[in-house]
């Protein structure tokens, strides 16, 4: 049975890598990628390392294997991803709810993937669910850009809360950034009238 956890050990961390150089863009076919969807960064163990040690990161295991995970990136390893440089530079042009994005205390996604025989069983919606309960209390919102081409993980973003606030092209491909505010969106959920039940 899978289950939910943080990434405790050196073990936890190799196998995200290896389920993420699965599922890496240059390495799935261009069909598997319309249907299945793909991720784009390679990470490295010592760029897992840094970001656990700002915050836990989430992993789907079945027998000590990892089979899915969501990541957390601090916004002060910007400089540690030369691949999320330019994202950064977007996200400091955009302001949320008026105010600068680059002022406001965020989560970066780092980055979401699940094995394809975990797929369409709801995991990454429980992810997101724990991951939210994880960090909500901290930041005001977790904030990631998802190329226009992954309509699965634009999908899955949206399904659990997030909404796209900008877009950009780069020399090679369109870009979404989205956001999942918890804050307001809690006080939107805190402040609405009971739903009837019936």
């Amino acid at each position: 049975m899978a289950i939910i956890c943080t990434a405790n050990t050196q073990s936890d961390l190799e196998g995200i890598l290896l389920l993420q150089s699965e599922n890496l863009a240059q390495n799935v076919s261009k069909e598997e990628k319309s249907d299945q969807g793909f991720v784009m960064v390679s990470h490295q163990l010592s760029d897992l390392q840094n970001f656990s040690k700002y915050a836990p990161q989430l992993i789907l295991k079945e027998n000590e294997k990892v089979v899915g995970y969501l990541l957390a990136m601090s916004k002060s390893l910007r400089e540690t991803v030369p691949m999320l440089k330019p994202m950064f530079e977007q996200i400091d042009r955009i302001k949320h709810s008026g105010k600068e994005i680059r002022d406001s205390n965020y989560l970066i996604v780092g980055q979401v993937c699940v094995g394809k025989e975990f797929r369409g069983l709801g995991w990454i919606d429980k992810m997101f669910a724990e991951y939210r309960k994880i960090f909500e209390e901290e930041y005001e919102f977790a904030i990631t850009e998802i190329v226009t081409t992954n309509s699965r993980s634009i999908r899955a973003h949206l399904r659990v809360g997030f909404e796209i606030i900008y877009k950009f092209k780069d020399e090679f491909q369109e870009w979404n950034i989205v956001l999942w505010d918890w804050k307001t969106k809690k006080a939107i959920a805190e402040n609405s009238p009971p739903q009837s039940e019936h």
